[in-house]
């Protein structure tokens, strides 16, 4: 395994032998808040949305001629899992000069650029000017998403074939931001945006490998997957792309966000699950 640190803002770890067409991504696994970043919501707010330790979960990904990619900087920072127009107008001092279709995430005060930390809990105690958000999406958003883009490229040119998985975490429960509140979440959610964004039977085969480790696995519900499975997958170019929720509780203590000791055996699954895919994109691509 090779990682590679760019600009301290994500990382890009890549087998050191054979690249099979397998690209993940942890877009919200990183806590380093960059120098400009002055919320006023108490930390342990801020880390509710902090996917903690996701990228150390999928870390076995190299090892399997898998390519990962970590966000480096706080998703309450700017949320690579955004779509560039999800921008909030309660959030800026005067209204964006670019394109701005606010979503119900937005409304919800957690759009692009998020206005709440957790409900009621604002992140900032000041309205944000244009040019700062302007400067989070050229040096965070941008170069974040265009590395995902371009290893997602990299490997479908080189088999004519890609699958990308979306790397997240999820409460164990929905708050008032969500669209379950107070429900209790599977142990794992697989979604493919109602099976635009990737074959449904690749879905629907690893929502059966995570039940047949024993946990609770859902597909398309409560997620249905973000802007970046959107972006890139597409089906019928042979461009597989889903979003992997993994319940909190399965491996950490969601006040402090420690591991516990559910950590080793989930990671352990993981990669087991790893080597099921490795061999899977082995066998898909010989049929290309």
């Amino acid at each position: 395994m090779s990682r590679h640190v760019i600009d301290g803002r994500y990382f890009v770890e890549v087998p050191k032998g054979g690249r099979l067409p397998l690209v993940l991504d942890s877009p919200h696994s990183g806590i380093v808040f960059p120098a400009d970043f002055d919320p006023v919501a108490p930390t342990s707010a801020i880390y509710a949305s902090w996917d903690a330790h996701v990228d150390e979960l999928w870390s076995a990904a190299s090892q399997h001629g898998a390519t990962l990619i970590g966000a480096l900087f706080p998703r309450a920072y700017i949320d690579p899992n955004r779509a560039p127009h999800d921008i909030d107008p309660d959030l800026l001092d005067q209204m964006w000069p670019h394109d701005a279709r606010p979503s119900d995430y937005s409304a919800r005060g957690m759009g692009l650029i998020r206005r709440l930390a957790l409900p009621g809990v604002p992140l900032y105690d000041r309205p944000l000017s244009v040019a700062e958000v302007e400067r989070r999406v050229h040096d965070y958003y941008t170069p974040y998403r265009h590395a995902v883009r371009d290893e997602i490229d990299a490997a479908w040119h080189r088999a004519g074939i890609v699958w990308h998985i979306n790397c997240h975490s999820m409460k164990s429960r929905g708050n008032a931001m969500n669209l379950d509140p107070g429900e209790l979440r599977p142990d794992i959610v697989v979604s493919d945006r109602e099976g635009t964004s990737a074959d449904p039977s690749f879905s629907r085969w690893v929502v059966q490998h995570f039940n047949q480790f024993g946990y609770k696995a859902t597909y398309n519900t409560p997620y249905r997957g973000g802007d970046l499975v959107r972006l890139f997958g597409h089906p019928e170019h042979r461009r597989h792309s889903i979003q992997i929720e993994i319940n909190r509780a399965l491996y950490m203590n969601e006040e402090s966000c420690e591991k516990h000791e559910g950590f080793a055996q989930l990671q352990a699954n993981l990669t087991r699950f790893l080597a099921a895919l490795a061999a899977y994109a082995e066998r898909h691509s010989e049929e290309v």
